[in-house]
């Protein structure tokens, strides 16, 4: 659920990003150009860009950690097996 929060803020905060530096006069779908007032477009795209990466980073993190965790648990247990 995490990762799918990430997938959205990033496509929000570069799809917005992508908008305004492009001078699109369409806000489009991305709801911080419908919301704010336009000196914050691109800010607000920033900062969804950037906590959506961040969120996919910090759950690749976890992944990576609980993959290392398993495989760690495993190969001591192994190695144990064999010292009986």
């Amino acid at each position: 659920m995490i990762e799918l929060a990430g997938l959205l803020l990033v496509i929000l905060g570069a799809g917005g990003l992508i908008n305004r530096l492009a001078g699109a006069s369409d806000p489009g779908w991305f709801v911080q150009l419908r919301v704010l007032p336009p000196q914050l477009h691109i800010g607000a795209s920033l900062v969804l860009l950037v906590v959506g990466a961040g969120l996919l980073f910090l759950q690749q993190a976890r992944k990576h950690g609980r993959q290392g965790q398993k495989h760690g648990r495993q190969a001591h247990e192994h190695g144990r097996d064999r010292s009986r």
